[in-house]
C-alpha cells in the first residue's frame, strides 16, 4: 500500500497550491472558499539520497526517479476541501470531507501564516488572525470527528456486548476502527497513553471517549504543521510568536513560489530540482521583465532565507521524521544490483521502520514470493538474512524464495 498524505486546513489557505506544487498538478485554486469540493488527488515524490554513489553504478530506476544523485519515490497526496467550525457536525459538507482523510498515515495541516484569512477562510486584512487558533480549533474538529466515529449511535450496546461476551477491548476497539486505517498496536499505545488501558469502555465517560479519540489521532494520524505564505509582510513575525506556543513541528514554506519553479522547470526556461535553495536560468530570453522579477524576489525572499521553499523538506519530513518511513531496494543480481532485466536499482520503497523482511516482501513485492520465502541476502554485505530481520534504511535485498 502507498504511502499518503492528506492535506488540510482552512479554506483558502493554500493546500490545493500545495498540492499543485507538489504534484504539479492543475486543481482549481481560487481565493474564494470551498473552491475545493471533492478531494483532489496527485503523486508527490520523497527525496532520499540514492545508494548508486554508494555502490558505484549507474541505475535506471523504474517505479521511481534519480536526479543528480538523489532518489526520488513516489507517494499519494490527497487534497480535501477547507475545514471550519462544527465540520464534525457535517457544517460546510465536513463530515464528508473528513471522510475523505481516512486512508491518509500523515495530515498536512496547511496554515495561513500571514494571518489574513477568518474562520470560514474568507479574506481578512493581513495579521488580523491569529495562526495558533487555526491549529487548535482544526485539531479540536479532528479530534471530535474521531469520537463520533467511535461512539456512534451504538456506543451503550457496544460496550454491553464487550462486557457480555467477555471480548477484549482491543480487538472489538480494532474491529469498530478498521476502517480508518488503525492498527492494533497503535490502540494498545493510544489506551496505554490515555491511561484507560485497564478501563472497560463500558464506564468510560464523556472525557475519557474525547481523551481516547484525541489520543488516537495524535498516534494514528500525526499532523505536521505547513506555515504557508512565508513571503508574505506579517509572516515571520507570526512564525516566531507561533512556535512560542505549539509544541511540535512547524516548516515554513511558499507553495505558490514551489509551482511557479516547477512550471518554469517543466518549460525548461529554469534548471530546478525540488528541495534546492536555488536554480539555473537556461532560456533567460523566454521571460519577460516581470517574470524575470519575480523568479529574482523569490531567491531573494524565499530560497535564500528559508533554505527553498519548503515544500519538498515538508514531504521529507512527514515521511522519514512523523511516519518513519526508511528505503529499501529490492534486487535480483547481488553482484550487479540489478533485476532480471538488467535495470540496475530498477525500485525504491518506503517502508516503516521495524518491517521484518517476510512483510516487506507481502506487502510491497508479492503476497505469492512470500508463501515461498526462503531467506534474504544483503547485496552489500552478502549475508543471509532471516524472515524476521528488520530493514534498516538503504539496504539493497535480493529475495530467495522455494521455486526461485
Amino acid at each position: 500500500m502507498t504511502f499518503t498524505i492528506g492535506i488540510i486546513g482552512k479554506p483558502s489557505s493554500g493546500k490545493t497550491t500545495f498540492l499543485n506544487a507538489a504534484c504539479l498538478t492543475n486543481a482549481k485554486v481560487s481565493e474564494l472558499p470551498f473552491t475545493t469540493i471533492d478531494p483532489n488527488r496527485g503523486v508527490a515524490y520523497v527525496k532520499t539520497k540514492c545508494v548508486c554513489n554508494d555502490l558505484n553504478v549507474e541505475d535506471n530506476p523504474k517505479n521511481s526517479l534519480c536526479i543528480d544523485g538523489f532518489r526520488f519515490i513516489p507517494i499519494n497526496m490527497l487534497d480535501v476541501a477547507g475545514l471550519v467550525p462544527d465540520a464534525h457536525k457535517g457544517k460546510g459538507l465536513g463530515n464528508k470531507f473528513l471522510n475523505d482523510l481516512i486512508k491518509a498515515d500523515v495530515l498536512l495541516h496547511i496554515v495561513d501564516i500571514s494571518g489574513s484569512l477568518d474562520k470560514s477562510g474568507n479574506i481578512v486584512s493581513l495579521g488580523k488572525t491569529d495562526p495558533f487558533d487555526d491549529i487548535l480549533f482544526l485539531e479540536n474538529e479532528i479530534n471530535l470527528w474521531f469520537k463520533s466515529i467511535i461512539e456512534r449511535e451504538d456506543w451503550n450496546k457496544f460496550t454491553k456486548v464487550m462486557v457480555t461476551e467477555k471480548r477484549k477491548i482491543v480487538e472489538s476497539l480494532y474491529e469498530r476502527l478498521s476502517g480508518l486505517k488503525i492498527n492494533k498496536t497503535q490502540i494498545i499505545l493510544t489506551l496505554k497513553n490515555s491511561k484507560l488501558d485497564n478501563k472497560n469502555p463500558s464506564s468510560w465517560t464523556e472525557l475519557d471517549l474525547l481523551l481516547f479519540s484525541e489520543t488516537l489521532r495524535k498516534i494514528s494520524k500525526p499532523t505536521l504543521i505547513v506555515a504557508n505564505k512565508i513571503d508574505k509582510q506579517t509572516s515571520e513575525k507570526n512564525l516566531i510568536d507561533l512556535k512560542k506556543n505549539y509544541n511540535g513541528p512547524i516548516i515554513p514554506c511558499s507553495a505558490l513560489a514551489e509551482h511557479l519553479l516547477r512550471e518554469y522547470h517543466e518549460k525548461k526556461i529554469i534548471k530546478y530540482i525540488p528541495g534546492s535553495d536555488d536554480f539555473e536560468l537556461i532560456n533567460e530570453q523566454h521571460l519577460k521583465v516581470n517574470e524575470l522579477e519575480a523568479l529574482n524576489k523569490i531567491k531573494k525572499k524565499i530560497l535564500i532565507p528559508f533554505n527553498g521553499t519548503g515544500i519538498q523538506n515538508v514531504l521529507n519530513y512527514a515521511s522519514s521524521n512523523i511516519a518513519d518511513q526508511i528505503c529499501v531496494y529490492p534486487v535480483s543480481d547481488i553482484n550487479t544490483f540489478s533485476d532480471n532485466k538488467e535495470n540496475i536499482l530498477p525500485d525504491a520503497f518506503l517502508v516503516k521502520k521495524g518491517t521484518r523482511l517476510r512483510d516487506f516482501v507481502r506487502d510491497k513485492i508479492h503476497s505469492d514470493l512470500a508463501e515461498n520465502f526462503m531467506f534474504g541476502i544483503d547485496a552489500k554485505t552478502k549475508k543471509r538474512l532471516g524472515e524476521n530481520y528488520e530493514l534498516q534504511d538503504k539496504d539493497v535485498i535480493k529475495i530467495v524464495t522455494s521455486n526461485r
